[in-house]
Protein backbone atom coordinates (compact mmCIF):
# COMPACT_ATOMS: atom_id res chain seq x y z
CA UNK A 1 0.00 0.00 0.00
CA UNK A 2 3.21 2.49 0.61
CA UNK A 3 4.55 2.13 -2.78
CA UNK A 4 1.37 3.12 -4.20
CA UNK A 5 1.20 6.49 -2.67
CA UNK A 6 4.39 7.45 -2.74
CA UNK A 7 4.23 7.39 -6.67
CA UNK A 8 1.94 10.41 -6.78
CA UNK A 9 4.43 12.45 -5.61
CA UNK A 10 7.38 10.93 -7.46
CA UNK A 11 5.43 11.92 -10.95
CA UNK A 12 4.52 15.25 -9.60
CA UNK A 13 8.45 15.82 -9.58
CA UNK A 14 9.10 14.31 -12.62
CA UNK A 15 7.09 17.62 -14.37
CA UNK A 16 9.37 20.22 -12.81
CA UNK A 17 12.31 19.37 -15.25
CA UNK A 18 10.05 20.05 -18.36
CA UNK A 19 8.33 23.49 -17.64
CA UNK A 20 10.31 24.87 -20.83
CA UNK A 21 10.00 22.51 -23.59
CA UNK A 22 6.86 24.13 -25.90
CA UNK A 23 4.98 27.04 -26.22
CA UNK A 24 1.77 25.32 -24.17
CA UNK A 25 1.66 23.59 -21.14
CA UNK A 26 0.36 20.40 -22.57
CA UNK A 27 3.15 17.87 -21.21
CA UNK A 28 3.21 19.23 -17.79
CA UNK A 29 -0.42 19.47 -17.42
CA UNK A 30 -0.66 15.40 -18.33
CA UNK A 31 2.14 14.43 -16.05
CA UNK A 32 0.55 16.42 -12.90
CA UNK A 33 -3.29 15.01 -14.21
CA UNK A 34 -1.40 11.19 -13.64
CA UNK A 35 -0.17 12.08 -10.94
CA UNK A 36 -3.27 13.52 -9.33
CA UNK A 37 -4.88 10.29 -10.87
CA UNK A 38 -2.60 8.03 -9.83
CA UNK A 39 -2.66 9.32 -6.09
CA UNK A 40 -6.89 9.22 -5.80
CA UNK A 41 -6.63 5.86 -7.28
CA UNK A 42 -4.11 4.93 -4.23
CA UNK A 43 -6.03 7.20 -1.40
CA UNK A 44 -9.60 5.36 -2.80
CA UNK A 45 -8.03 2.04 -3.37
CA UNK A 46 -9.68 1.89 -7.34
CA UNK A 47 -7.22 1.32 -10.31
CA UNK A 48 -3.99 3.30 -10.03
CA UNK A 49 -3.54 2.94 -13.83
CA UNK A 50 -6.77 3.81 -15.31
CA UNK A 51 -7.04 7.22 -12.86
CA UNK A 52 -3.83 8.19 -14.30
CA UNK A 53 -4.25 7.88 -17.95
CA UNK A 54 -8.01 9.42 -17.34
CA UNK A 55 -5.83 12.15 -15.50
CA UNK A 56 -3.10 12.61 -17.76
CA UNK A 57 -5.61 13.07 -20.83
CA UNK A 58 -7.43 15.66 -18.61
CA UNK A 59 -4.12 17.24 -17.27
CA UNK A 60 -2.89 17.21 -21.19
CA UNK A 61 -6.07 18.51 -23.13
CA UNK A 62 -6.49 21.53 -20.21
CA UNK A 63 -2.62 22.07 -20.81
CA UNK A 64 -2.86 22.42 -24.36
CA UNK A 65 -4.89 25.79 -24.42
CA UNK A 66 -2.80 27.57 -21.77
CA UNK A 67 0.19 29.45 -23.23
CA UNK A 68 2.71 30.05 -21.76
CA UNK A 69 4.67 33.04 -22.14
CA UNK A 70 1.52 35.53 -23.94
CA UNK A 71 4.10 36.41 -26.48
CA UNK A 72 3.64 36.09 -30.78
CA UNK A 73 5.55 32.91 -31.34
CA UNK A 74 4.60 32.60 -34.46
CA UNK A 75 3.07 29.63 -36.75
CA UNK A 76 3.05 26.39 -35.38
CA UNK A 77 3.64 23.03 -38.00
CA UNK A 78 0.15 22.90 -38.62
CA UNK A 79 0.27 26.36 -39.70
CA UNK A 80 -1.89 27.91 -37.38
CA UNK A 81 -1.46 31.45 -36.17
CA UNK A 82 -0.83 31.78 -32.48
CA UNK A 83 -3.26 34.02 -30.89
CA UNK A 84 -0.97 36.64 -29.69
CA UNK A 85 0.49 37.41 -33.27
CA UNK A 86 -2.83 38.64 -34.76
CA UNK A 87 -2.43 42.44 -35.29
CA UNK A 88 0.81 42.84 -34.79
CA UNK A 89 3.53 43.86 -37.15
CA UNK A 90 3.75 41.17 -39.75
CA UNK A 91 0.53 39.36 -38.97
CA UNK A 92 -3.28 39.67 -40.41
CA UNK A 93 -5.83 41.03 -38.36
CA UNK A 94 -7.80 38.40 -35.76
CA UNK A 95 -10.68 36.90 -38.07
CA UNK A 96 -12.68 36.23 -35.50
CA UNK A 97 -13.66 39.40 -34.46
Amino acid sequence: MKKTILLAPALLASTIGLSACADNYAVEGGLAGAAAGAGIAAVTGADIQTYALAGAAAGGLAGYFVDKNDDCDGYNNNRYLDDDCFGTSGYPADPRY
